[in-house]
C-alpha cells in the first residue's frame, strides 16, 4: 500500500514478531475462554502492526524532504578520494554495489565499489526501489566515522541510493 508515494509495509522481523504475538494471543484465548484478553489484545496486535508502518513513513518522509538539499550541495567523488577529512560533507558516489547485508531489517548497508575503491553505505530507512548486488547506484549522502569497535574508516549515511539506468562500469580491479 502506497501512502504520498511511500511504500507502507513492514520489514520481514516485524511480521514475524506480530504474527508471534497474533498465535499466542490465540493460545491465550483458546486456553482462558475470556473474551477480556480480545478485548486488551487485539488492540495491541493492532498496534504493533501499525507502529512500524507509522515510524517507516516518517522517516522515509524526512529522508525525502532532504534528497534536494543533497542533490544541490553533494559533491560527485570517486571512492578512493573519501577519507576522515570529509566527515559531515554531503557526497555523491555511482558505483556496483557488492553485497547487501541487513534488508530484511529495512536497514540495509550495501558495499558500493567504484575502480578506485569500495565503501559501506549504510541506511536507516528502507530504499524506495529494491538495490540488488551487481546494480549500478547513485548513492548521496554524508561521510560519517565507522562505529567505534568496528575500525576507523569512513562510511557514507545515505541518504537515497538509485539505481543508475545504462551499463554496469568496471569493478574495482
Amino acid at each position: 500500500m502506497k501512502f504520498r508515494d511511500i511504500e507502507l509495509r513492514m520489514a520481514p522481523v516485524q511480521i514475524g514478531v506480530l504474527l508471534f504475538f497474533a498465535i499466542f494471543l490465540i493460545l491465550a484465548f483458546l486456553m482462558s475462554g475470556s473474551s477480556t484478553i480480545l478485548v486488551f489484545g487485539i488492540p495491541m496486535i493492532l498496534g504493533l502492526a501499525g507502529i512500524p508502518i507509522v515510524l517507516r513513513h516518517m522517516s522515509q518522509s524526512q529522508y525525502e524532504s532532504l534528497i534536494p538539499t543533497y542533490e544541490r550541495e553533494a559533491q560527485k567523488v570517486r571512492i578512493k578520494a573519501i577519507n576522515m577529512n570529509m566527515l559531515g560533507k554531503p557526497v555523491r558516489v555511482e558505483g556496483v554495489v557488492e553485497r547487501v547485508s541487513f534488508g530484511f531489517l529495512d536497514r540495509p548497508q550495501f558495499l558500493v565499489a567504484d575502480r578506485s575503491g569500495e565503501i559501506s553505505v549504510k541506511m536507516f530507512t528502507a530504499p524506495h526501489e529494491k538495490i540488488r548486488k551487481d546494480d549500478v547506484v547513485d548513492v548521496l549522502g554524508t561521510v560519517m566515522k565507522r562505529y567505534l569497535l568496528v575500525g576507523e574508516d569512513p562510511v557514507i549515511n545515505c541518504v537515497s541510493i538509485r539505481k543508475v539506468s545504462g551499463g554496469k562500469p568496471d569493478k574495482k580491479t
